[in-house]
């Protein structure tokens, strides 16, 4: 039995569209990690990129579980001397551009590396529930029935 490497050439990519709204953001960004590396996939190599495009609505909508809302804090530096930022969850989620917590989860669960630059270019988060990919033909993930557990109860 020998062991098959799928090259680049070789790979289908599909779209895959997944609805945000009220799932648990630790357990979507997992799964959309695994999407797009491809280890859904039979064919998965390591060193392709082998996996699907996502994309993301409803991003704005997302859940933290805990006090994680309002006690994760989210840092960056500027670049100049005493120039460390910060801003908590709840802030960047009732902000302008709610889809970077998604996008943050999801970059973080990626193994560093030029590969999964290359990844995160596959993926497409939205704050609302619209979004300019319909002629690509997007497959409904329903992340949300797959286990209980992916979805915030009240």
């Amino acid at each position: 039995m020998n062991t098959y490497n799928i090259k680049q050439t070789d790979v289908k990519k599909n779209w895959i569209l997944i609805n945000a709204d009220g799932l648990i953001l630790g357990r979507l960004a997992t799964h959309i990690a695994a999407i797009l590396r491809g280890k859904n996939k039979p064919i998965f190599t390591p060193h392709v990129d082998c996996g699907d495009n996502v994309i993301v609505i409803n991003a704005e909508k997302v859940h933290l579980t805990g006090l994680k809302r309002d006690n994760k804090t989210y840092y960056w530096h500027t670049g100049y001397p005493g120039g460390i930022k910060s801003k908590s969850a709840s802030d960047i989620l009732d902000g302008k551009f709610p889809e970077r917590v998604i996008i943050k989860a999801v970059q973080r669960m990626l193994p560093g590396g030029p590969l999964s630059r290359r990844q995160m270019k596959n993926l497409k988060v939205y704050s609302g529930s619209e979004h300019p990919h319909q002629a690509q033909q997007p497959v409904i993930d329903d992340f949300a029935k797959q286990n209980p557990k992916n979805t915030r109860r009240a």
